[in-house]
């Protein structure tokens, strides 16, 4: 499935590199990438190698004035800053270069917004933005107020422009604790079907990694071979953050039991705190896999940097622990025999499917090690139980003999035990 790209506004890029930051070429690249997934087109940048960042425009003063003419030499609309801006850089450099400014964080967020589909992502995405926009009224207010005059101190002393920014202020507070109340009923309802999940038995395995190395398209080569309804793939598409709401989908291999395989959105390095905050009930859900496939864009240079950033957001979300098999996807772009198995690794290619079969052995190998293999004798006045066996996907052969059915099938060790009266 993919979504019909439109360009609708020219971006110019401005970075800064404090003290030869070795990450910085990186980051800009990733700059770049990330305005492309915001349907703009880069038309041009300015860089700047600085001790630190200036405090009223992030730039130099010098160079505010080279942005304004290069940027409207190339017809730019928007300038990017490739780090969070504060209040007064925002303020002092929509003044000077009169034209739209957003930083790394306003940007990732505009890009979450477009792709948010569901009520919960937007909610969410809803949720970040406000917390981004809020301390930026307040340093708008902060300086009103000082021209507000210093008597009394209650509303009606304050000026026209403090006054609606004290009530933006106060409809935002009040639109983020009604967001919240309304997520933590989602959240409540997550809970519900995550206790029924795990009540069923069926294995939750959890799709991870940067945001672009490739879970999307490796949950749809799974639709594809074991599913085979169209409408159940999900968006994939060359770009950061093509996907952004959880999906989770039924997988049953022919022959096997079913597991459930969940992909979210993907991490980047120096994602907003509060966007993460934001997103913690959805990402939260990581927490409960059964196995986790930490997917990595093999094909990329920086991919060893993207695994730690994915490391580091799995630390802090909770779910280090979690068995974790690595995929390093794209791997047709470096090696030309695939797939490759080494332990928990497997270098292989979602994009045309070679390595499937083992990453799917891989899988089993791990979230069904508990299970064991039998054959049952079970009486026909017992018929829900051979129903239960089908419907979770163990059974492998059967036949009606005169004392009863007999069943072939591979079951958790608990089942085993629960119903080994009926094992021959």
């Amino acid at each position: 499935m993919e979504e019909q790209l439109e360009v609708l506004d020219k971006a110019f890029l401005v970075g800064v590199n404090i003290n030869g930051d070795p990450d910085y070429e990186r980051s800009m690249a990733e700059l770049s990438e990330l305005a492309k997934a915001c349907h703009m087109e880069v038309v041009g940048k300015a860089e700047q190698n600085l001790p630190s960042v200036n405090q009223a425009f992030y730039v130099g003063t010098g160079k505010v004035d080279e942005i304004k003419a290069a940027a409207s030499m190339l017809g730019a609309d928007i300038v990017i800053f490739d780090n969070s801006l504060t209040p007064s850089q925002l303020r002092n450099l929509q003044n000077r270069l009169e034209l739209t400014i957003m930083d790394r964080t306003n940007l990732i967020l505009e890009i979450f917004s477009k792709r948010a589909k569901t009520k919960e992502a937007k909610m969410q995405v809803e949720i970040a933005s406000l917390q981004y926009a809020l301390p930026r009224l307040i340093g708008m207010g902060e300086v009103l107020s000082r021209q507000g005059g210093t008597s009394g101190g209650g509303m009606s002393n304050k000026g026209a422009g403090e006054k609606k920014l004290e009530l933006d202020r106060r409809r935002i507070n009040h639109r983020i604790t009604e967001l919240n109340r309304e997520l933590k009923a989602v959240e409540t309802e997550r809970s519900t079907q995550r206790k029924q999940r795990q009540s069923s038995g069926i294995p939750l395995v959890s799709l991870v990694g940067y945001t672009n190395a490739g879970k999307s398209t490796l949950l749809n080569l799974m639709v594809d071979e074991y599913v085979k309804e169209e409408s159940r793939k999900v968006m994939a598409k060359d770009m950061l953050f093509a996907t952004l709401d959880t999906t989770v989908r039924k997988i049953t291999p022919p022959g096997r039991q079913p597991f459930l395989l969940s992909d979210t959105v993907g991490f980047i390095s120096n994602l907003p705190h509060h966007l993460v905050k934001a997103f913690q009930s959805t990402l939260d859900e990581v927490k409960y896999a059964d196995l986790l496939l930490h997917v990595v864009d093999y094909s990329d240079p920086e991919y060893q940097e993207q695994i730690k950033v994915t490391r580091e957001t799995l630390k802090d979300l909770g779910a280090d622990h979690i068995p974790c098999i690595y995929i390093f996807n794209k791997a047709d772009r470096e090696l030309s025999d695939l797939p490759v198995l080494l332990k928990d690794k497997i270098y292989m290619s979602a994009k045309d499917g070679r390595g499937l079969e083992e990453l799917v052995q891989m899988i089993y190998d791990q979230v069904f090690d508990d299970h064991v293999q039998c054959t049952m004798l079970i009486p026909y006045d017992k018929g829900n139980l051979v129903s239960y066996f089908q419907k979770e996907g163990m059974v492998r052969e059967i036949s009606y003999e005169p004392e009863g059915t007999k069943v072939t099938l591979q079951c958790p060790v608990k089942d085993y035990e629960k119903y080994k009266e009926y094992v021959i």
